[in-house]
């Protein structure tokens, strides 16, 4: 059964220094499920998860239109998808993202259009906005919990 734990998220400082600490222990074959809401603040976290890998001034635009944007590390490639506008899971392959499942780091906007093709090990972070706050609960299988033992925010 999967460990989770509950964040609040005071401002976008916060959510960058909560995205940096996580992109710390990220590693190729890793998938991040990002549930929530319009607003919620999903993409506000891929992009500093992104910038923390890559570089701090980088422009990172959604992937709403494109369906999936990519960046290179050092030591993977990064994945941003937005599955909102697929209706079918097969798409998810025909994007290429099993590839990606196995060998980058996949930030997944809309996880729910996976459906069966879900990897198992996935980290799920459910935003929610408040009206002074976000919060994030992390489901954690596998073994993020041992990775993300010291994380704060």
């Amino acid at each position: 059964m999967a460990k989770t734990q509950d964040f609040t998220l005071t401002d976008e400082a916060a959510t960058a220094r909560f995205a940096a600490e996580i992109g710390k222990v990220a590693r190729a074959g890793d998938t991040l499920l990002l549930s929530g809401q319009i607003g919620a603040g999903k993409s506000a976290f891929a992009r500093a998860l992104i910038r923390s890998l890559t570089h701090p001034d980088l422009d990172v635009p959604s992937p709403t239109f494109t369906l999936v944007q990519t960046y290179d590390t050092s030591a993977f490639e990064i994945w941003h998808c937005d599955l909102y506008r697929l209706t079918d899971p097969q798409e998810v392959l025909e994007l290429g993202l099993d590839d990606a499942f196995r060998d980058g780091l996949c930030l997944i906007e809309w996880p729910d259009r996976l459906g069966d093709l879900t990897p198992p090990n996935a980290l799920h972070l459910n935003f929610v906005a408040g009206d002074a706050a976000h919060h994030v609960t992390l489901d954690m299988p596998g073994d993020w919990p041992e990775r993300l033992g010291g994380l704060h925010v």
